[in-house]
């Protein structure tokens, strides 16, 4: 099928995004899942998929330019993947192929109510990888998913050097906490942030970070929305009410279009809410990088909820 793309905004925002690309294999459950039972399961969806690669799917679709740069396998699955973000009009020029590697894999469980269980399988250390060549063109704003340790750190660095965002998904703990030390925005997951800060209490959390970092700080908590700190108080998003399928790929979504739209310029605070409503959209919508939403569906969301920050 071809995919059908709506025109490019006349001046769009360049964000490179660096991290992990995966080949996905989906499988929808019929019932909750139960460990030591067997399952019946929709038919299997394989589909490319990856933090960074997902973000800049997000990045494309949403109508911004995202240049790619992560290590795949020199293998056939790695053609596919390449195929597959070519066709989404992501440019790969200068993803890595390993001649030594396969392309990393990942299972996603999707059970009935949207919650989903991953499972990955990668021969790839990206924390190993030597220090990259990164693009000569001039970018609007770095998104990193702080699985590669030496892009993550020349990325962040150049953003800097160049008073650009700088924007990290931390969806975990990096190996090597220092290397978020050039970021200009963490955007912690709920469960990074717990570990990091040893506390279920996020507003506490994200305090406590500010104690190490410079750098703005924030936290999605699902169903629960964003909190962030801005000059030393907590404020509040609320996530926008969907009807959710499928919560698999939310967060890479979510900080592909927050990386988006600081890079357009857009104020902290409504770069939240634009970045909420791609996500909840996803999560609307069956399939990870099948149910990223266009610009034109985000704007109008946007438009008829109501959610405002506080």
């Amino acid at each position: 099928m071809v995919r059908r793309f709506e025109a490019r905004p006349r001046h769009a925002r360049r964000v490179l995004c660096v991290g992990s690309i995966t080949q996905d294999h989906v499988y929808r459950l019929e019932s909750r899942l139960i460990v030591g039972t067997k399952h019946r399961t929709t038919p299997k969806d394989d589909i490319g998929g990856g933090v960074a690669a997902n973000a800049a799917v997000t990045i494309a679709r949403l109508g911004g330019l995202a240049t790619l740069l992560g290590a795949i396998g020199a293998d056939p699955v790695g053609d596919v993947v390449l195929e597959e973000l070519r066709s989404e009009r992501v440019e790969v020029q200068h993803v890595r192929r390993l001649a030594s590697h396969s392309t990393p894999t990942s299972v996603i469980i999707v059970e009935p109510g949207g919650e989903r269980t991953i499972i990955a399988d990668s021969t790839i250390d990206l924390t190993r990888l030597p220090v990259p060549d990164l693009p000569a063109a001039h970018f609007d704003a770095v998104l990193v998913d702080a699985r590669w340790s030496a892009a993550t750190r020349r990325a962040l660095e150049m953003a800097q050097r160049a008073g650009v965002p700088g924007v990290v998904d931390v969806d975990r703990l990096p190996a090597e906490p220092d290397l978020l030390d050039a970021a200009s925005h963490l955007v912690f997951s709920e469960s990074a942030l717990v570990e990091f800060a040893g506390s279920d209490d996020l507003e506490a959390g994200l305090r406590d970070v500010a104690g190490t970092s410079t750098a703005r700080l924030s936290v999605t908590a699902g169903e629960r929305g964003v909190f962030w700190l801005d000059n030393g108080s907590v404020r509040h998003l609320d996530a926008f009410e969907v009807d959710t399928v499928d919560t698999t790929g939310a967060g890479d979504v979510f900080h592909g279009a927050f990386a988006l739209a600081l890079a357009e310029g857009t104020e902290e605070a409504a770069a939240f809410r634009f970045a909420s409503a791609t996500a909840a959209l996803k999560c609307s919508r069956p399939g990870a990088r099948a149910g990223i939403p266009n610009r034109a569906d985000v704007e109008r969301l946007l438009t008829v909820t109501q959610p405002t920050p506080t």
